[in-house]
């Protein structure tokens, strides 16, 4: 089974062709194809490729399906003996992407010769 793990918006994903992810907000427009590089780890059947940070020629594809908006998510600060309670609460954005395809040039070869 092939799968790769991604970083976008500081955090980490792990995707695999056909797979749904939620990520922070981007702006661009529903239906349009978005291009993941910076990918940390890359698994195929046979081998496994770790960056350092990142790996090189190897891409992720999505597209845009939808921006939504999460659940509510709440926020208590209390203060003990002072009568300090304060309670907010906000939404996040998020963009609704589905993978792909995972795109590998046939050019890597992990057993390549060093020269």
């Amino acid at each position: 089974m092939n799968y790769a793990v991604i970083q976008t918006g500081g955090k980490q994903y792990k995707v695999t062709s056909g797979s749904e992810i939620l990520i922070d907000k981007k702006s661009i427009t529903q239906g349009a194809e978005i291009i993941f590089s910076e990918v940390l780890l890359f698994r195929d059947e046979d081998n496994v490729l770790i960056g350092n940070p990142f790996v090189a020629k190897i891409k992720v594809i999505g597209k845009v399906m939808d921006h939504i908006r999460g659940e509510k998510i709440e926020i208590m600060k209390f203060k003990a003996k002072v009568r300090y309670r304060r309670k907010i609460g906000f939404r996040p954005d998020f963009t609704k992407v589905k993978i792909e395809k995972i795109v590998r040039e046939k050019s890597l070869d992990t057993r390549e010769k060093k020269k």
